[in-house]
């Protein structure tokens, strides 16, 4: 699969999801640090990359309707440390491979993942 990790997340996750065979890109390491979240999108878009945010702003799907992305990832955490976000990202990387993420918004919280078409 293929994501774009946000840049509120750690630069890290990228080699969690590459070493679990995704293909993952950063949106600092494509120089899109500040753009807005409808400029994201659409590179998401035109990338054909699941994003992963911390911004719970991608959770509205009236404004990113699932349908229209390869998969939204919205991690809506009590706690935003690299360590925790990171341990949150390791036992949620097997389900990429089991549930539906295109055309998909997952709402990760503590102890769940809510998953809506």
């Amino acid at each position: 699969m293929r994501f774009k990790l946000d840049e509120n997340l750690p630069l890290e996750l990228m080699d969690l999801f590459n070493g679990e065979g995704h293909d993952a890109t950063s949106v600092l390491g494509q120089e899109l640090g500040g753009a807005t979240d409808s400029a994201l999108a659409e590179h998401c878009r035109a990338e054909e990359r699941a994003l992963v945010t911390l911004d719970a702003g991608f959770a509205d799907i009236r404004s990113y309707p699932p349908e229209s992305f390869s998969g939204i990832v919205v991690l809506r955490l009590r706690r935003h440390d690299k360590p925790y976000i990171l341990d949150v990202i390791r036992q949620l990387l097997p389900r990429f491979g089991t549930e539906p993420l295109s055309s998909h918004l997952w709402i990760v919280e503590e102890g769940r993942v809510r998953i809506r078409s």
